[in-house]
């Protein structure tokens, strides 16, 4: 029972730094300082120095900041505008109306941008006041918005991914490819639902219909080019195999500035700024990498995650009771810590677990992605309700409230990768 009590001590040690302001990164630094001075002989400096360069010095973590600039780029532009122009005039005879808008628009955003919180504003900005001014119920209008922006965690190229793969040694681009079935997944549950409630609250909803022509809405399904292009570009260049997740990222940065370029959009200011929030944000995630890759090293000297792994696997635990178990814990996890965070924290304890209990690593990627993604509308540390919070002016409650259905769909989706884990790896044991 030593390894219990040994793992308890560093996670409360954890708690205690979080819970005092202690940066992330200086957190995990601080933690595995802390369990390799106590409980190992190893020369703690040397071994900090050489993980955190290795940590650094990783080919494939050049996508992340390109990816994150791409979506800074595009949050800047009237990309949001025009999808909206786009999708409105298909959607006004669909039980749940407009509702829809937010839900594709959410879905067709998370693919060009990979970023859960980035999705909800750039869409939110866009779809609150043309939806609040028909009169549509607020509570289905955060609820679409705050669910269907998770789809940023998910639908690739997704940031979140490329930190799990980085942190577990995974292909970068399987993960992608395993991404899609299960982002189809949830756009399909979230339309219907949208779907049912819209047919048991006719009378709440607004009954004015735009009457638009087929030749109309074809007219104005043009202003969805520039995103499909993106998409194309770097999508299809992933999954054709002409071009790794890294370069397919700077395609997309290339395209993006193009585009926004076509569109009047960019401008001295504007690039700078989008450069300065790309470089501001990665950093902060490569400085959460660093250390959660010097904690997985000092966790090795320790001897915690083979420990902790015979414990597990002494328990004689089925997969679906640890994935019960590790779902709780991710869930609770995530109300106090973003994704990022949780993805690197985990994986050097967890992984010994999962590969124990005969878990395939791919599918677990996309497993812990869904969870996470439940985290971002779970109070209080929900960064997509505090997204909507800034939005809407509601209280956090509120906005959690009107989450709620939707994180039981996350639930469900849930539910439905487990009972049927070949939607997650069909696509990437097939192509």
């Amino acid at each position: 029972m030593s390894e219990i009590y040994l793992t308890l001590l560093l996670i409360l040690t954890l708690f205690a730094l979080l819970g005092s302001g202690v940066w992330v990164a200086f957190s995990l630094f601080g933690v595995g300082i802390f369990g390799m001075t106590l409980f190992t002989d190893a020369p703690v400096g040397d071994v900090l120095a050489t993980t955190v360069w290795g940590a650094s010095n990783h080919w494939a973590l050049a996508a992340l900041p390109l990816f994150i600039w791409m979506g800074e780029i595009l949050f800047r532009s009237r990309l949001s505008e025009d999808m909206f122009s786009g999708l409105s005039p298909w959607m006004g005879k669909v039980p749940g109306k407009l509702l829809h808008v937010n839900i594709f628009g959410c879905a067709i955003f998370a693919a060009v941008s990979g970023s859960s919180a980035a999705t909800a504003a750039t869409i939110g900005k866009m779809s609150i006041p043309e939806l609040s001014k028909r009169k549509y119920p607020e509570s289905m209008m955060i609820g679409t918005l705050a669910g269907s922006a998770t789809l940023g965690l998910l639908i690739p190229p997704s940031i979140i991914l490329i930190v799990y793969g980085v942190a577990t040694e995974q292909s970068i681009a399987r993960l992608f490819i395993a991404g899609v079935l299960p982002g189809l997944l949830l756009v399909g549950l979230f339309v219907g639902f949208v779907i049912i409630w819209a047919v048991m609250n006719k009378d709440i909803l607004p009954d004015v219909i735009e009457e638009i022509s087929l030749r109309e809405k074809l007219k104005r399904a043009k202003s969805l080019l520039p995103v499909i292009i993106l998409i194309s570009g770097v999508i299809g260049s992933i999954y054709t195999g002409i071009a790794s997740p890294t370069d397919a990222a700077a395609v997309g940065v290339v395209l993006a500035l193009l585009l926004s370029w076509f569109t009047g959009d960019l401008n001295k200011t504007s690039f700078f700024q989008g450069l300065m929030g790309a470089t501001k944000t990665s950093c902060m995630i490569a400085f959460i990498l660093a250390g959660a890759a010097f904690l997985t090293v000092a966790m090795g000297f320790t001897g915690i995650p083979k420990l902790l792994a015979e414990w597990i696997g002494g328990l004689e635990l089925s997969p679906y009771a640890l994935l019960a178990a590790l779902t709780v814990f991710f869930v609770v996890l995530g109300c106090f810590l973003d994704g990022i965070s949780v993805v690197v924290l985990t994986t050097s304890v967890i992984m010994p677990m999962v590969e124990q209990a005969g878990i395939d690593p791919l599918w677990f990627g996309i497993y812990i992605v869904i969870v996470v993604e439940m985290s971002q509308i779970t109070p209080p540390v929900g960064f997509n309700l505090f997204v909507l919070q800034a939005l809407t002016g509601r209280n956090i409650l509120a906005v959690a409230k009107a989450a709620l259905p939707f994180f039981g769909l996350l639930v469900l989706a849930l539910a439905i990768i487990i009972a049927v884990p070949e939607i997650v790896t069909y696509l990437p044991n097939n192509m």
